[in-house]
């Protein structure tokens, strides 16, 4: 019981959870259930991450695998100095990073004859609110279409944003880590934070304001990921 309550004050002091604690303990040991328990928890949650902030979703797949390779070989060199949640989000962002750096390099110049097609949008996504028009709440099959088309419209929109904006929108208004979290993610002061969020919500706005500005999205044949956490 000591030992528990050792435990416990050291991971309050460090950042981390007791439950957490106990968790990075079993996959330093290499206990494959505990890795198992990693994945149920956090796949969903850092696989719609990365599919936000790819170029093109459909890659999500084979980097959130990555993620957590990643995960695997270098959690011995995890020591609790922010929470388990802010490490591995941390990771996923920089893979996906590398992701868009390749795809600017090479995928993009690839062009195939049944690329996606999206019809001329219009502005009924102007003003409204992110986490809502990617939040799905739909009580009719009209209601669904609506959301579903204005959930594609903010994808694509989000992918327009420059990536340092791009990254703190997602965090806050989708995954709702507060601003704190969000400058230990990005190594970042809060004022680094606050500044790219509202640069980011501006340009969005005027992204969703001006059809002409948003092209086919990738997204438009891809099922959505789900939100792992949204903000009112």
């Amino acid at each position: 019981m000591q030992a528990g309550m050792i435990v416990g004050n050291l991971a309050s002091a460090i950042g981390i959870t007791t439950e957490d604690a106990a968790l990075v303990a079993d996959l330093k040991a290499g206990s494959e259930e505990a890795f198992a328990i990693l994945i149920a928890q956090y796949h969903q949650p850092l696989y719609s991450l990365i599919a936000r902030s790819l170029n093109d979703p459909a890659d999500a797949a084979d980097i959130t695998q990555e993620v957590f390779i990643k995960v695997f070989r270098s959690i011995r060199g995890f020591h609790g100095e922010a929470s388990l949640r802010t490490w591995l989000y941390r990771i996923a962002l920089r893979e996906a990073s590398n992701q868009r750096r390749w795809w600017s390099r090479h995928k993009k110049q690839e062009i195939t004859i049944d690329s996606p097609y999206e019809p001329d949008l219009d502005d009924e996504g102007k003003g409204l609110c992110l986490s809502a028009t990617l939040a799905d709440h739909s009580d009719s099959p009209f209601d669904h279409a609506s959301q579903s088309e204005t959930r594609v419209r903010v994808e694509a929109a989000l992918r327009e944003l420059p990536e340092a904006f791009r990254t703190v929108v997602i965090l806050r208004e989708i995954e709702g880590f507060a601003y704190e979290e969000i400058a230990e993610i990005l190594d970042v002061n809060l004022g680094t934070v606050k500044s790219r969020l509202t640069r980011g919500r501006s340009a969005l706005r005027a992204l969703l304001s001006n059809e002409s500005c948003i092209p086919p999205a990738n997204s438009a044949s891809y099922p959505l990921p789900e939100t792992s956490k949204v903000t009112q």
